[in-house]
């Protein structure tokens, strides 16, 4: 399949800025003569078609910003997107914009919804949730310049010095950091992590949080996000590493699966901390490490609004930018 031409493409065929088609395409009267020229010959020559809709998004027309609302799989630790498109939907209304939503099961299958959504002019940009090494969503909204900003960094990359995009994520390594030295403060020897399999973004940053509190010497448990997985494996971890003083979890399904653990091996004052902090963490009496959604929500919209503006802002997404990283709380119980 032959890949549609994009702005980007036009503006290196013409030797101009993207800034510069934009004007062309939008505001013909700003731009000189002799450059105009050149910009619509290279429009006609790539054979670059700009869709109506997103003309309408540059100048901010539907106050909608849509976002992916993800399928109900139950579990423990499903509720903390549930506060964050509460808490977005909230305070997007306070400044006079709607929260659309839209379902998808796949990243491909989302991106077909965008297209609807931005083909019909029906939003003025997005918020993009889960993101992932190689996410296809981002690059799609990047490639055709429409406003959005990620809640989750773009894995892979260097996402703090030089980021490809607008992006809000909590600071998982800040909150696992915090609970380790808050236990080895306590007098615990060896502080564990139960963690997911290597390889996932969102549990590498908070087992690296962990890590730079526990060193080398630190024990690394795995289980999948699954209570009976979690209470194998720390099952086993005690039985082999008796001198484990504590254990710090990547989420709070991993952490009641090691509370029944202890409980089984008779160790009930093991302190365990989880990360969530979900009604079930609450309820059971763990600690937990609360990510603060509505802080999220904060960042979400001062990046993709203004600190005080009303409509989505028309920048590019990679241009200027920039990131906002929300230090999560520690929750003792």
């Amino acid at each position: 399949m032959v890949k549609a031409p994009t702005v980007e493409d036009v503006a290196r065929a013409a030797g101009v800025s993207r800034q510069t088609v934009s004007n062309v395409l939008n505001s013909p009267a700003i731009v000189r003569d002799e450059t105009r020229e050149r910009v619509e010959r290279a429009i006609a020559d790539l054979g670059y078609r700009p869709h109506i809709a997103a003309r309408a998004l540059r100048t901010r027309r539907s106050s909608a910003i849509g976002i992916h609302l993800d399928p109900y799989a139950g579990g423990i630790s499903g509720v903390v997107l549930d506060r964050f498109v509460h808490a977005l939907t909230e305070k997007a209304g306070e400044r006079g914009l709607r929260v659309l939503l839209y379902a998808a099961r796949s990243a491909d299958e989302e991106i077909e919804r965008m297209r609807e959504l931005v083909e019909g002019g029906e939003v003025d940009g997005f918020v993009v949730t889960g993101t992932f090494h190689g996410d296809p969503r981002t690059g799609w909204l990047i490639e055709r310049d429409v406003p959005f900003v990620a809640f989750g960094r773009p894995w892979g990359i260097d996402d703090v010095d030089d980021p490809a995009h607008l992006w809000v994520d909590v600071d998982g390594a800040a909150g696992t950091r915090s609970a380790a030295a808050h236990l080895t403060d306590a007098g615990a020897g060896t502080v564990a992590f139960l963690g997911w399999p290597a390889g996932s973004g969102t549990g590498d940053d908070r087992e690296r949080g962990w890590r730079e509190i526990a060193g080398a010497t630190g024990v690394r448990l795995t289980a999948e996000e699954d209570v009976a997985a979690a209470r194998a494996a720390v099952t086993i971890a005690l039985e082999d590493r008796p001198d484990i003083a504590a254990i710090v979890c990547a989420s709070d399904t991993l952490a009641i699966g090691a509370r029944l653990a202890a409980a089984s091996a008779g160790r009930d004052a093991l302190p365990i901390v989880g990360f969530d902090n979900t009604p079930a963490a609450e309820a059971l009496g763990l600690s937990s490490i609360e990510q603060l959604p509505e802080r999220v929500a904060d960042g979400v919209l001062e990046l993709l609004m203004g600190p005080t503006g009303a409509s989505v802002a028309p920048r590019a997404a990679t241009a200027g930018a920039a990131h906002v990283l929300v230090e999560p709380r520690l929750v003792l119980r």
